[in-house]
């Protein structure tokens, strides 16, 4: 099953409070402005890295990854990067709060390089559809400077919590303890490298699959970056990639809706209302306390949208009878996909009701006040829901779909640049 290996890390040689600098969130979250921001706190930050910048001037688009590898290797010269003496595990615990609410958790992942499996061999399973055009651009990252610049994110069954505890245990030797000033979240890093601790951690892992929680382009594109090479005797640098492991019995996994904002619409709200009828119970309420409905809702069992509406008051929709709904959508994939809420929204309510189709139409937020303010703020409406389970991303990965992108929001992201992995590192 899954293969892990300790590695030696490539890790910023700076004190911590310049480290809280350097770090930033995944590429793939960042905007241009935020990406801006970062780079101008601190000479390293790590967007340099992953986020390369198009210069004006360059001659291809292509020039900026040749920037990002060019980078990486003048830190590592001039010392500001450092490689570990030795391959290790590192243990990566964040504690922090959901946003709007005061409960606090901590969630523990395991960073290791993972060896990449092709999704037929049931080692490594995704749960989200993936897009080339986001894949292209980080092949080219990662054939430039020929290393892992961020963990992807990934889940593992582990019912009594043994390997969880095992991990959590393991004596370790903290390498920084930073909280980010944005969001208060606490993040410690530790380095494992008690031999005993190693060796009962990798043997446990080997009965385990992985569920890709976040990450699906990155890890396609470290498989494809391995097939391009074909078939090898021996064990390479490329069959592996860095990899955050997390126990799906974790009590800090937690999971945050995704909401999408319409940037236009072609009925009028009444006419929405009328067609939400045929299938949902709908009734106004008040833009704030939607999703406040929508969680007593989903405890007692039951499927329904909020739909946020310019002037403050929107529609509370909740599904009459799944099995009828799930019926007309005549969807494809398994009932567990079908059945959740991002597929009845995307497939009923935006493809039946609003015929739209495609991701052009919205925009993603997962922040509740976010959506609120972008009706009173010129958008016609915006849809709120509940997020799926862990059990149902387990479910739906087992029997081989994929649910829309965007469909699952693991809080907190893990940060880039508390470590790093290059290939040209590699110990076989």
């Amino acid at each position: 099953m899954a293969t892990i290996r300790p590695f030696r890390g490539l890790r910023f040689n700076v004190d911590p409070d310049r480290l809280a600098k350097i770090v930033a969130p995944p590429y793939d979250v960042i905007s241009p402005a935020q990406r801006e921001t970062l780079a101008n706190q601190d000479q390293l930050n790590v967007v340099r890295l992953t986020l390369p910048e198009q210069n004006s001037d360059d001659r291809s688009k292509f020039i900026k990854y040749a920037r990002s590898a060019s980078q990486l290797e003048e830190w590592r010269r001039g010392g500001e990067i450092e490689l570990e003496d030795q391959p290790a595990y590192y243990r990566y615990t964040q504690k922090f709060s959901v946003p709007g609410t005061n409960e606090v958790f901590e969630r523990t992942k395991l960073l290791a390089t993972i060896k990449v499996e092709p999704y037929d061999k049931k080692v490594v399973l995704p749960h989200e559809q993936t897009f080339p055009k986001h894949k292209e651009d980080r092949m080219r990252i990662l054939e430039a400077t020929r290393s892992h610049l961020e963990c992807i994110f990934g889940l593992y069954e582990d019912p009594d919590q043994s390997l969880h505890s095992l991990i959590t245990a393991s004596p370790g030797e903290q390498l920084c303890d930073i909280t980010t000033s944005d969001d208060g979240i606490e993040h410690r890093f530790e380095r494992i490298t008690d031999i005993e601790a190693v060796e009962q951690i990798t043997k446990a892992m080997e009965a385990k699959s992985v569920w890709i929680a976040d990450g699906h382009h990155r890890y396609e594109t470290a498989l494809a970056f391995r097939e391009n090479l074909g078939e090898k005797a021996d064990l390479i640098a490329e069959d592996f990639m860095m990899m955050a492991l997390c126990s799906i019995s974790d009590p800090g996994l937690v999971l945050l809706p995704t909401h999408r904002i319409l940037k236009s619409m072609s009925i009028s709200t009444d006419e929405l209302k009328d067609r939400l009828k045929e299938q949902f119970d709908v009734r106004e309420l008040t833009n704030s306390d939607l999703m406040g409905e929508l969680q007593r809702i989903e405890k007692k069992g039951g499927r329904a949208f909020g739909i946020a509406l310019p002037g403050g008051t929107g529609l509370l929709a909740e599904v009459r009878n799944l099995d009828a709904l799930v019926a007309e959508m005549a969807g494809t994939g398994g009932q567990d996909l079908q059945r959740l809420d991002v597929s009845i929204l995307h497939g009923y309510i935006f493809a039946k009701l609003l015929c739209l189709t495609g991701h052009d139409f919205f925009t993603y937020t997962r922040l509740e006040q976010e959506a609120l303010d972008s009706v009173e703020n010129g958008a016609p409406a915006a849809f709120l829901m509940n997020p799926p389970t862990v059990d149902d991303m387990r479910r739906i990965a087992i029997g081989g779909d994929f649910m829309p992108q965007k469909s699952t929001y693991y809080y907190p992201k893990l940060l880039s640049g508390m470590v790093m992995w290059s290939l040209k590192d590699f110990e076989a």
